[in-house]
């Protein structure tokens, strides 16, 4: 895996750090790593607005390994590096998961490893999940383990330990689809080693585990499923929608190397990265299985077989149901099952017998594959016709090396040739179309970047970025995008935000990556309707950057009534930049914006929790300078009082009349902590029990060996035969 890895580096050295890894992940994982050292948990963030609920997606925050990479983020200058490494890790630990799933089926270990290799350079998988889409990389990798570890509780090969840790760790990703694939590994194998062992009990089992891990998990998933309501996924609705849907029929080029998919897609219908590729050998090997031996595995290999065939179809469409969308996202468990299903029949049921045919079989094989890569991309026929003799020529090694001088090295031809092949796809890929080209280096980024105290606002529009533009001496060094402001540890209530909030998105014009329509300018100065303040001194900003891409003339106009032009000479070229003029508000008062009626001073802030000295005679309302989220609690004077909110964004507090020095205490904790707490100790309680009764079984010599379909032992492993 390691050497497979450098390929890839060697190609591109920024590979596995692009596109969300640069954007999002690496500054997430800076921002929470800083606020865990200094004594807090990061759930809420307030001066990040849509951002700064961490409860919501992708923060891990109740992922151990997560918190471990966040501590250690900010005392790495190179995040590139640091990112690269990382996904290393998660990598080693995918391939020998893939490698234990191959092995509880029977598989010889070569052939294992075989798949171990081949999942983490698989097309999807190397270009998305490892390259940017950082916690569907961490989730696959607890999943297959998950999936390993199942497999043996239900044979009574292992305990229930394992499969409740993986499956926790796969749910705390706070990722839904990691969590969703994994119920749907479970059901499979639920499903054949029902068929397999002809026995409830088993499954029974697994099936308490897995529900106590998903009791200890709740608490991950909690949150955001609470607040749903008020986020842009909050819709419920099945649409059948083409982006992303994968037919079928382009299962059927996962050998060539070259193949250039024909889906819908962010770059029209061809796409410029080979992301239905699983691997070189997968769809020749097929001509090398005794079929006729391998159909009596039929009920042991049913649960990857099933499982298989959901992935086919999940990844067809549709194309959005309720959150879940892109189904293409899917395609690295497709993957999977088909690696683990072709590994396992190959290592024991290969054979070389009647070679003429089953030579002649590779080739028709191969020339489908040629047939639908060409259908789908003729412009590079030529490629693919080269990349079709390549594999030919590599089958033809690998049958006549299993036929000379064994298994191992057929194996290992196999292996090695993934590496050239990681190489030359990724090359040319290059430049990829997906990075931001965001600075490798925090110190370079924050020695380019103004020293802006206090909480600044930015208006702009990252598609107004030409190429030119993307480095830490150009616009990178006066504008931020995504979490790129947490990165260089300033205040900004722009950050990336995959759930953001619907109504404060709709106030701003405010998008996923922090950038806004042009029309924000407007919005921001105008005076809110109810409470007659403008947004900007709702949130209790200081400072306001305009893109000058996007407010070209701004710096002609006057400064809005309080506010003044500031000039920073050493990033003009592309900022302009509002300041009060009476300094900093952020810190005046807690982070009370408005009042009416109401005499209110601030007594402590924390991110979380604002504690106030309220008076009003004839009652009045408390703007705070927090987001809506579902969660705020109040008391005043240590009895419960409603929340309402401004603009449907601003929390705020009606104080009754007659109220005199009293305090007022708001509150936010994640929604439905309690209950999970609650869930997360049934579920370890659960765990308990469940290792005891293994416990007591082993002790008691008990555990019954597991009966195949045809009453006999089924997993001799059968290698290349002469």
């Amino acid at each position: 895996m390691v050497a497979g890895y450098l390929a890839v580096v060697l190609a591109n050295a920024r590979h596995y750090f692009t596109d969300d890894t640069e954007s999002q992940y690496t500054a997430l994982w800076v921002g929470l790593g800083r606020s865990l050292r200094e004594g807090v948990f990061p759930v809420m963030v307030p001066e990040q607005w849509m951002a700064g609920n961490n409860t919501m997606d992708d923060a891990g925050l109740f992922n151990p390994p997560q918190l471990l990479i966040d501590v250690i983020a900010p005392s790495v200058d190179n995040v590139a590096l640091y990112a690269t490494l990382v996904k290393l890790a998660f990598s080693i630990i995918v391939a020998l998961g893939v490698y234990r799933i191959c092995l509880v089926y029977g598989a010889r270990p070569v052939w294992s490893a075989v798949a171990g290799v081949a999942f983490p350079l698989s097309g999807w998988f190397l270009f998305f999940d490892q390259a940017t889409w950082m916690t569907a990389l961490t989730g696959t990798a607890w999943i297959v383990h998950a999936w390993a570890s199942s497999v043996r509780y239900t044979r009574g090969e292992g305990g229930p330990i394992p499969v409740f840790i993986f499956l926790y760790l796969t749910i705390t990703t706070q990722y839904i689809f990691p969590a969703l694939e994994a119920i749907l590994v479970l059901a499979a194998v639920a499903v054949g080693e029902l068929l397999y062992q002809r026995r409830w009990q088993p499954i029974a089992r697994l099936t308490a585990v897995s529900a106590c891990a998903g009791l200890a998990g709740l608490i991950a998933f909690l949150p955001s499923m609470l607040s749903a309501d008020v986020t842009w996924r909050g819709a419920w609705d099945v649409i059948n929608d083409p982006f992303l849907t994968v037919p079928w029929s382009e299962s059927l080029n996962a050998s060539l190397p070259s193949a250039l998919p024909a889906f819908t897609s962010w770059w029209g219908y061809v796409q410029p990265l080979p992301v239905t590729y699983i691997a070189w050998f997968l769809v020749p090997a097929l001509a090398f299985v005794d079929w006729r031996r391998a159909a009596g595995a039929w009920r042991e290999l049913s649960s990857v077989a099933l499982f298989s065939l959901v992935m086919l179809m999940w990844a067809a469409g549709p194309g959005t149901i309720g959150p879940l969308r892109w189904p293409a996202r899917v395609l690295p468990m497709l993957a999977l099952g088909l690696l683990v299903l072709v590994c396992v029949l190959i290592g024991r049921f290969g054979t070389v017998q009647n070679l003429r045919g089953r030579i002649a079989a590779a080739g028709a094989l191969i020339a489908v594959l040629l047939a639908r890569s060409v259908s789908a991309d003729p412009a590079n026929a030529g490629w693919h016709l080269l990349s079709a003799l390549g594999v030919a020529a590599l089958g033809a090694a690998v049958v006549w090396l299993g036929r000379t001088r064994g298994t191992a090295f057929a194996a290992a031809l196999t292996i090695v040739a993934m590496f050239p092949i990681a190489f030359l796809q990724v090359n040319a890929a290059q430049p990829t179309p997906m990075t931001w080209n965001l600075p490798a280096h925090r110190s370079d980024a924050q020695n380019a970047f103004p020293q802006f105290p206090g909480t600044t606002l930015q208006l702009g529009d990252r598609g107004l970025l030409g190429p030119d533009d993307k480095s830490v001496d150009a616009a990178y060094g006066s504008l931020v995008f995504g979490n790129y402001a947490r990165a260089v540890e300033l205040d900004y209530v722009n950050g990336y935000t995959p759930s953001g909030h619907y109504w404060f998105g709709e106030l701003l014009c405010m998008r996923w990556d922090g950038s806004v329509c042009p029309d924000a300018y407007r919005r921001i100065f105008t005076p809110e309707t109810e409470t007659g303040r403008t947004l900007v001194d709702l949130m209790n900003v200081d400072r306001v950057v305009l893109q000058r891409a996007m407010y070209p003339d701004a710096r002609a106009q006057s400064a809005p009534e309080g506010w003044t032009w500031v000039d920073y000479p050493d990033n003009d070229r592309y900022i302009w930049v509002l300041e009060r003029e009476d300094g900093l508000v952020s810190s005046r008062n807690g982070r009370i914006s408005d009042i009416e009626g109401v005499d209110a001073v601030s007594l402590s802030e924390t991110d979380t929790t604002s504690r106030v000295r309220v008076s009003s005679s004839g009652g009045g309302r408390v703007v705070f300078a927090r987001l809506g989220w579902p969660g705020y609690r109040a008391t005043l004077g240590g009895e419960p009082i409603p929340i309402t909110t401004v603009a449907k964004s601003f929390v705020a507090i009606d104080v009754p009349a007659g109220t005199q020095d009293a305090e007022l205490v708001l509150t936010w904790r994640p929604p439905g902590w309690k209950i999970g707490i609650v869930s997360a100790a049934a579920g370890l309680a659960g765990l308990g029990v469940l290792q005891w009764l293994w416990m007591r079984t082993r002790r008691r010599g008990t555990t019954a060996a597991p009966a195949t379909a045809g009453g006999e032992p089924d997993h001799a492993p059968v290698g290349v035969t002469p």
